[in-house]
């Protein structure tokens, strides 16, 4: 069959002759018709330099594809800067920025009858949203991530975008000259490309590699380096090869491809934030992925790669040291992931790894072999309790009071914690409470990443805890357990807490309590009354409407609650 198995619904036939009137206009010629169609969804933006440097790719894509004797068809996908947008009521629409892309990208694709797609992206939601457009689709498609940024520096220390956050809560306590907030400030973000840490946008791409969706050694280049142009043009011409083998996005992702995608997560110290998507994902792939799953794979695979939040280096340290391959391949050798699951390139991860050493170089310090691994187990674990019944995400690694039974701070929004915290109303032993904050509630799932970074500035971050039914940035460490399912304004539990109650946080057993006997909370739950919407109109109000549980991906199409 010919590569233009699909855009020739569209192309070819008499009926068909308005159609490529409308193509000549734009430059095609007669044989061009005969050539698939290559969507290229741009996630460029100047809203934020997490995007601001993805034209270039762009180009690159549409160079590439028509050399590979592909029809470029360029279109826009929007997005969201969690870094900007924290703390404010524009954090509510980036969780349904995930979904917008989703369906841009699924939306084009299906109803231009494209032959393929090369989804590019930057911020978070980008990788998520594209990738569950892509699954959705189903057309040979291939996700390329606009790159990393550079780290910035101040008086010798290498800096990302969280160093910043935490800056605030220090200098507001007195703890921070004017001088280094104000160099921090102006240093933390040296160029473009998406935050330097393995917070969510490095998770998200990483993880791709694993998955088989991306091309392997992509996800860690910086975005201003000449390596990224040439590897988008490489990943257009696989994409074009793709499309003429018709190697679809749901011959690659798998359940077994899934479980490579997030061992990778366990082992780099990945973002909370992923159990989300790819429970997502999973969805939209239509594979049996649940909650307890991300437990299962914690269990397995140890934490081997020292990176920010909580350890010391950021993705371009790890580019140097090997980048992902390595990592996989350290993987792959312990039996942690699935060799024979293909990839994008018509390769297994096996065949694709062959060549990667099997052992990391000795002048790194980013990578650690298996058996000398950072932490034994993962670092992403799903507390259950009364409290979160349906599960809770929490990073438990390298928390040096792992147990912790205080009394609840609770807080209905997150500015009035904030404030607390930045006026020194909580103490250490306290167990912050933030509710009504879910995919419902807020609603948009916000992060909470002002709240735990002043936390740390203020010196807090390893004897105050902070649960919430929102969402955490990737940049976020300590005590802290997010995504509490079932959420406050679904009924969940955690909406009974009352000030001062005791509740226990205890990263040994995975356990999340309200220790407050059944009959109080019987009496409680009989004076509840769901909340009126916050919305009533427009995309806060459909995605309220629409939205699963966090348990469940917080997608807008699962239809069969």
């Amino acid at each position: 069959m010919t590569a233009n198995r699909r855009s020739r619904n569209i192309t070819e036939g008499v009926a068909r002759a308005p159609n490529r009137s409308m193509y000549y206009a734009m430059g095609y010629q007669k044989s061009d018709f005969a050539n698939p169609m290559i969507g290229i969804a741009n996630g460029h933006s100047t809203i934020t330099p997490c995007n601001s440097g993805l034209q270039p790719l762009a180009d690159a894509a549409v160079a590439a594809v028509k050399a590979a004797g592909g029809n470029p068809q360029t279109f826009g996908t929007p997005t969201i800067s969690d870094g900007m947008s924290m703390g404010t009521e524009g954090m509510k629409y980036s969780l349904i920025s995930r979904e917008v892309i989703a369906d841009c990208v699924e939306t084009a694709v299906q109803g231009q009858w494209m032959d393929g797609v090369l989804v590019l992206g930057g911020c978070d939601k980008n990788m998520p949203g594209g990738m569950i457009g892509i699954v959705r689709a189903n057309v040979p498609a291939i996700y390329v991530y606009g790159g990393t940024i550079k780290p910035g520096h101040w008086k010798g220390k290498d800096l990302t975008i969280v160093s910043i956050f935490e800056a605030v809560g220090e200098f507001s306590r007195g703890r921070m000259s004017e001088e280094d907030f104000e160099g921090i400030e102006k240093n933390s973000v040296p160029g473009t490309g998406s935050c330097g840490g393995m917070y969510t946008a490095n998770t998200m791409s990483s993880s791709f590699e694993a998955l088989g969706m991306s091309l392997l050694g992509s996800s860690t280049m910086a975005n201003p380096d000449a390596e990224k142009l040439d590897s988008t043009a490489e990943s257009a011409r696989v994409l074009v090869e793709a499309v003429r083998k018709n190697l679809r996005p749901l011959d690659i992702v798998t359940k077994k491809s899934i479980e490579n995608a997030v061992a990778l997560i366990m082992a780099t110290g990945g973002s909370t934030n992923a159990v989300l998507h790819y429970l997502a994902i999973a969805h939209s792939a239509g594979i049996d992925w649940t909650i307890d799953d991300f437990e299962r794979m914690r269990k397995r695979v140890p934490v081997i790669c020292d990176l920010k939040p909580s350890g010391q280096y950021v993705a371009t340290d790890l580019h140097a040291a090997g980048g992902i391959p390595q990592v996989m391949k350290l993987l792959l050798d312990a039996g942690l992931m699935h060799g024979d699951c293909m990839t994008i390139t018509g390769r297994t991860i096996a065949e694709e790894l062959a060549n990667v050493p099997s052992v990391p170089r000795a002048d790194q310090k980013v990578i650690f072999p298996i058996d000398k691994a950072l932490y034994e187990h993962g670092h992403l674990a799903i507390l259950k309790g009364n409290l979160s019944p349906e599960g809770a995400v929490a990073k438990i690694t390298g928390l040096k009071n792992p147990v912790l039974t205080g009394p609840a701070r609770v807080f209905d929004d997150e500015q009035s914690a904030l404030a607390a915290i930045m006026g020194d109303k909580i103490k250490a032993g306290d167990v912050l409470v933030l509710r009504y904050l879910g995919p419902k509630g807020a609603p948009g799932m916000p992060e909470m990443l002002a709240p735990t970074s002043a936390i740390i500035g203020a010196g807090l971050g390893e004897s105050v805890a902070l649960i919430t039914d929102g969402r955490f940035s990737g940049g976020t460490w300590g005590m802290v357990v997010g995504h509490v399912a079932p959420e406050a304004a679904a009924g969940g539990l955690i909406g009974l807490v009352q000030e001062g109650d005791p509740i226990t946080v205890d990263a040994y057993k995975l356990l999340l309590q309200l220790d407050v006997d059944e009959a109080e909370i019987a009496r409680r739950r009989a004076q509840w009354k769901a909340p009126a919407p916050r919305y009533t109109r427009g995309v806060l109000a459909k995605f309220a409407k629409l939205a699963s549980s966090a348990s469940r991906g917080a997608v807008t199409d699962a239809f069969d609650d």
